[in-house]
C-alpha cells in the first residue's frame, strides 16, 4: 500500500494500487508489481530527502536572519559611536554621514543573539516603574450630569 504522499500523484497511486490487487500475477519483461512497487518507495525516499533538506534550509535561513540582525544592531550602534567621536572631524563625518544603514526590524536589547539553543531571558528595566496616573474627571460630563439632573 502506497501511503497519502504528494510525492506520487493520485493517478499514478491508483495504477500501484491496482498492481497490488487485481494485476499482482501480472509479470511484463521488466515491469511487475515488486519493481513498480521499489520504484515507489524510492521516490517515497527522495521526497523524504527533499523534506529533511528544506528543513535544514529553512533553519539555516532562520539563523541567517538572526545573525544578520545581530550585526545590522552592532553596526548602528557602531555608527552612532563613530558619529560622535567624528564631531570634530568634518571628512570623517561626512564619510559617515554617507553611511545609511537600515532600521533594525527587532527592538534593540542588550542581550547578544542565542546560538546554543538556551533560552532567551528579557532584560530587566533599571529604576522605578512608572506612576499608574489616575483618570482625571471629564468636567464636560458632569456639567452635562448636572444640568439634565436639574
Amino acid at each position: 500500500m502506497i501511503p497519502d504522499t504528494t510525492a506520487i500523484p493520485e493517478p499514478m497511486k491508483a495504477l500501484l494500487g491496482l498492481f497490488e490487487t487485481d494485476l499482482a500475477d501480472l509479470k511484463f519483461p521488466d515491469i511487475d508489481a515488486t519493481v513498480l512497487a521499489d520504484a515507489a518507495r524510492r521516490v517515497l525516499s527522495a521526497a523524504d530527502r527533499v523534506a529533511e533538506a528544506k528543513a535544514a534550509l529553512e533553519a539555516a535561513e532562520s539563523a541567517l536572519q538572526v545573525e544578520q540582525e545581530g550585526l545590522l544592531q552592532k553596526g548602528q550602534r557602531a555608527l552612532a559611536y563613530a558619529r560622535v567621536f567624528a564631531e570634530e572631524s568634518p571628512a570623517l563625518m561626512e564619510k559617515l554621514q554617507l553611511i545609511a544603514l537600515p532600521r533594525s526590524s527587532r527592538r534593540a536589547s542588550r542581550q547578544e543573539p542565542s546560538t546554543g539553543g538556551a533560552e532567551v531571558v528579557p532584560v530587566r528595566r533599571r529604576g522605578r516603574p512608572p506612576k499608574v496616573k489616575a483618570e482625571a474627571p471629564n468636567l464636560f460630563e458632569e456639567a452635562v450630569a448636572r444640568a439634565q439632573s436639574a
